[in-house]
């Protein structure tokens, strides 16, 4: 599914609304590192790769700044681990 993400900094966090729902990847930076702390879709709309093209994009706006990152959530060290190319974001 081509889901369309959009990064809101203020809220700290990468977003896309599906079929009216929400769907969030939240994150919380902390100098250079950023702690992915929440990957949420709702089950309405879950099972589509939604919440793997939130992840993506926060890894990819993470490795585009510099920084590395600190799965904190179970979906993105998961997603991390099924991806070898993101390993060296790792911040441990």
């Amino acid at each position: 599914m081509n889901v369309a993400v959009t990064h809101n900094e203020a809220r700290q966090r990468f977003e896309t609304t599906v079929d009216g729902q929400l769907c969030v990847a939240d994150y919380q930076r902390r100098g250079d590192v950023v702690w992915m702390t929440h990957t949420g879709v709702p089950g309405a709309v879950g099972g589509r790769g939604i919440a793997a093209a939130l992840v993506r994009a926060a890894l990819e706006w993470a490795e585009g700044n510099g920084y590395k990152v600190e799965p904190a959530c179970s979906y993105v060290e998961a997603y991390m681990r099924r991806h070898p190319e993101t390993q060296k974001l790792l911040a441990r």
